[in-house]
């Protein structure tokens, strides 16, 4: 998993040397650590690749990494994140100019903190760390989970039913919110931490990922499932990755009109999708293809959930208390699905129950 590498920081501030392989983790295109590896080499680690193998290591005598300062050609998210970590304890002062800015950097900075780490300026266009002698530990709750939060709005809008969602933080999804307002969908505060979606007609818009705070890459192919059944046309560019299209075929088989040109999908929606065998090539654009079969005629059967699971935890379970007819049965899912007025709860499933 890519996520493994995220290792490598916290395995060379502290022991002073990692091995940590290459990362995998979805086919989407390019997704080099050069970042990552510049990163630590400039706060004075010794990084070389071998075997597809990164072996990084500090030789000065107290094992301490050097504060430096450091500018990233792109605001990656997983480079601003090593670069964090090994820098906290590094000595003296690091600086991270172009840094990813998204709410997951913000909350990692927080948890540092807590730990006694002094990192400022996380969610800005540069992030100050003062290295400090140790780390202690801390409590900590996570964020919600804003990709999540993100598809089952779709997933409301898609099959054109009212949803409560929650917990959420909706500054983390302004610019998926614009954009489902934009297309015709009604969207309120509901209580402290949820939001309410009410779709009307769905009409087509155009988006294009960047980087946050603009449109997520990660809810590209879920909000091109829905513009498959907008009236009118829009158009999708994808900025982030090279190679984010695989839905498009998948849709195309259930009766979704999209024309793919490069990184840029032009889309004419269809009065309705039709169910068929579909498979997920990604994370992502398993969870479009799913969400296409809540809305298509007929029932579907999916295929790729070991693609799915990796970033989506019982999403069955809580599409069926949402009102959704689907089962999973080994590596499949079949869905003859539609939504009801439900709530949609990441942190209590029995509430979805009781709330329905």
């Amino acid at each position: 998993m890519r996520a493994s590498f995220f290792c490598v920081g916290p395995l060379l501030t502290r022991l002073g040397e990692a091995k940590i392989p290459l990362p995998g983790g979805c086919n989407i295109g390019a997704r080099p650590v050069d970042e990552h590896i510049n990163g630590l080499k400039a706060l004075g680690a010794e990084v070389e690749v071998i075997n597809d193998v990164v072996k990084a290591k500090v030789s000065t005598k107290d094992k301490r990494l050097l504060g430096a300062n450091i500018t990233l050609k792109y605001p990656s998210v997983g480079a601003t994140e090593t670069i964090l970590m090994a820098s906290c304890l590094a000595l003296g002062k690091t600086t991270i100019s172009n840094p990813a800015r998204e709410p997951e950097i913000q909350d990692l900075a927080k948890m540092l903190n807590s730990m006694g780490a002094k990192v400022f300026g996380a969610g800005t266009k540069r992030i100050t760390i003062l290295g400090v002698e140790s780390l202690s530990g801390t409590s900590h709750c996570v964020i919600p989970d804003r990709i999540e939060a993100g598809t089952f709005l779709i997933a409301a809008a898609i099959t054109r039913s009212p949803l409560i969602i929650g917990p959420v933080i909706p500054n983390h999804l302004s610019a998926v919110i614009s954009k489902l307002k934009e297309c015709g969908c009604s969207i309120s505060q509901h209580g402290n931490h949820h939001l309410k979606i009410i779709p009307r007609e769905i009409l087509g818009v155009d988006i294009t990922t960047s980087p946050f705070p603009g449109f997520p890459t990660d809810l590209q192919a879920p909000f091109m499932s829905l513009m498959a059944t907008a009236k009118g046309s829009s158009k999708i560019k994808e900025r982030v990755f090279e190679n984010r299209m695989q839905h498009v075929l998948e849709l195309n088989k259930m009766g979704a009109c999209i024309y793919l040109e490069n990184n840029t999908a032009y889309i004419k929606g269809v009065k309705e999708l039709v169910g068929s065998n579909v498979e997920g090539g990604d994370l992502r654009s398993s969870a479009a293809i799913i969400l296409a079969c809540l809305s298509a005629k007929g029932n579907s059967i999916f295929t790729g959930l070991k693609h799915l699971d990796r970033g989506y935890e019982k999403l069955e379970e809580k599409l069926t208390n949402a009102g959704s007819i689907i089962s999973r049965k080994f590596d499949q899912i079949t869905s003859h699905s539609s939504f009801s007025n439900k709530i949609i709860s990441e942190d209590n499933i029995d509430t979805q129950k009781n709330a329905a």
